[in-house]
C-alpha cells in the first residue's frame, strides 16, 4: 500500500508542475496492489470550507490523462462552490479502470480508507461511474462520503438535481441570446445522455423543446428517444446539426477549435465539465462567433448544491430545488458581466468566485 504526497511525474507531464500552475494545495495518489486500487485525490483549494467532489471511474488511456483530469476537475470543483456561495473547497477524486472488472466491495472500501487518511480535507461523492451503493462501500470506512441513498439520511443521486440547475441556467443562456428564457420549439441538441443528460432532455421535451440526442450506449439512446420522442443522431453528426442550443454533457474540451467551426447554435449550454479545451482561446473565439456561453461550473452546480443541504445535516429535497433554481439568477449575472466588461463568461464567473475566495480569505485560514 502506497500513499504519495510528493511531486510525481506521470507520462510527460509533471504533476507537481501542473498541480503548482493551477493552483493545488495537495494532490494524493493511492496505491493498494491487493485490491488492484490505483487513484489520484486532488484537492485544490480549501479557504472557503473542507475540499468537497465526487469520485470519477474510468478506464483512461494513460496515467497522465488521468492526472490531468483530476487536476482540471477538482480546479472547477473551487470555481463551482465559490460561485454558489458555499462554503465548500474544491476537490475531486479519478478512479483507474475498468468498473466492471475492477469495482467490488473490497476496492471501494479501501479507497475509502484512503479518503479518510485526510481527516475530512476530502469530502467525496459520486460521479461517472459510482452510484450511490458505491458510496454506502466508502462510507464504511469514512464519515467524509457524500450522496448516500435517502432511506439513510442521505441525498441520494444528485442527477435530477445536476441536470435542473443545467435547465435553468440554459434559460437563462436562452433569455441573453433570444431575449426570452422559453425553450418552447427551441431546437436542443443534447450531446451525452447518461444520468444527468437524460433528465435534462425530460425538462427540455416537457417544455417543448425539439431535441436531438447522441451517445455511445445505443441502447440507452433508443430507450430515450422512444419514451420522450428525442431524435437520435450519429456522434460525430451532432456539432453540424443546424440548432439553436448545443448542451454538451458527456466528457470535456467538446468547445475547441474543429468544434467552433462547425456550431451553428447561438447559445452552449450543458453539463459536462470543462467543456473549453482552452479556456482563454475558446472562450475568445465564442464571443468572436456571437455565441452566448453558459459556464458549465456555474450551471451544472446542482449536484453539489444537493450535497451541500445533506452536508447540513437532515436533507431537505425542497430546499435544495430551491436553491439550484437560483442558478439562473446567478448566470444572468455572469452574462451581464461579460457583455459589459466585453470578456468571455468563462472568465466572467472565474474573477467572480476569485474575489469571493480572496475576501473570505482575509477573514479565515485554510481548512
Amino acid at each position: 500500500m502506497v500513499e504519495v504526497n510528493s511531486p510525481e511525474k506521470v507520462g510527460s507531464v509533471s504533476v507537481f508542475a501542473e498541480a503548482s500552475r493551477l493552483g493545488h494545495e495537495q494532490v494524493v495518489f493511492c496505491h493498494d496492489e491487493p485490491t488492484g486500487l490505483k487513484a489520484i485525490i486532488g484537492i485544490h483549494n480549501t479557504v472557503l470550507g473542507p475540499s468537497l467532489g465526487g469520485t470519477r471511474m474510468w478506464n483512461y488511456a494513460t496515467e497522465e490523462e488521468a492526472a490531468i483530469d483530476v487536476l482540471r476537475l477538482s480546479r472547477g470543483m473551487t470555481y463551482k462552490a465559490a460561485i454558489s456561495g458555499l462554503n465548500l473547497g474544491g476537490g475531486k477524486a479519478v478512479v483507474i479502470g475498468d468498473p466492471a472488472q475492477l469495482k467490488n466491495e473490497a476496492f471501494l472500501r479501501r479507497f475509502g480508507k484512503f479518503v479518510d487518511s485526510l481527516g475530512g480535507k476530502y469530502i467525496t461523492a459520486e460521479d461517472m461511474n459510482m452510484k450511490t451503493s458505491d458510496m454506502e462501500y466508502i462510507g464504511m470506512e469514512t464519515k467524509h462520503v457524500t450522496g448516500l441513498p435517502v432511506e439513510m439520511g442521505g441525498s441520494g443521486d444528485p442527477s435530477p438535481v445536476t441536470a435542473y440547475g443545467v435547465y435553468v441556467g440554459m434559460k437563462a443562456a436562452a433569455k441573453k441570446a433570444y431575449g426570452s428564457d422559453s425553450l418552447n420549439g427551441k431546437k436542443v441538441s443534447v450531446q451525452g445522455v447518461g444520468q444527468v443528460g437524460m433528465y435534462l432532455v425530460e425538462h427540455l421535451v416537457k417544455e417543448g423543446a425539439e431535441v436531438y440526442i447522441t451517445d455511445i450506449n445505443r441502447d440507452k439512446l433508443a430507450a430515450i428517444s422512444k419514451n420522450t420522442g428525442a431524435k437520435v443522431v450519429e456522434l460525430d453528426e451532432i456539432y453540424d446539426l443546424d440548432v439553436d442550443i448545443y448542451a454538451p454533457c458527456a466528457m470535456g474540451a467538446t468547445i475547441n477549435d474543429d468544434s467552433i467551426s462547425r456550431l451553428k447554435c447561438q447559445v452552449i449550454a450543458g453539463a459536462a465539465n470543462n467543456q473549453l479545451k482552452d479556456e482563454v482561446r475558446h472562450g475568445n473565439m465564442l464571443i468572436d462567433r456571437g455565441m452566448v456561453y453558459a459556464p458549465d461550473f456555474v450551471i451544472n452546480a446542482g449536484g453539489i448544491i444537493n450535497i451541500s443541504s445533506e452536508l447540513k445535516g437532515a436533507y431537505n429535497k425542497e430546499q435544495a430545488y430551491s436553491w439550484t433554481e437560483k442558478i439562473f439568477d446567478t448566470c444572468m449575472n455572469i452574462l451581464d458581466k461579460a457583455e459589459a466588461d466585453k470578456i468571455p463568461s468563462q472568465e466572467a464567473a472565474m474573477l467572480l468566485a476569485e474575489k469571493r475566495i480572496a475576501d473570505v480569505g482575509k477573514i479565515k485560514l485554510s481548512f
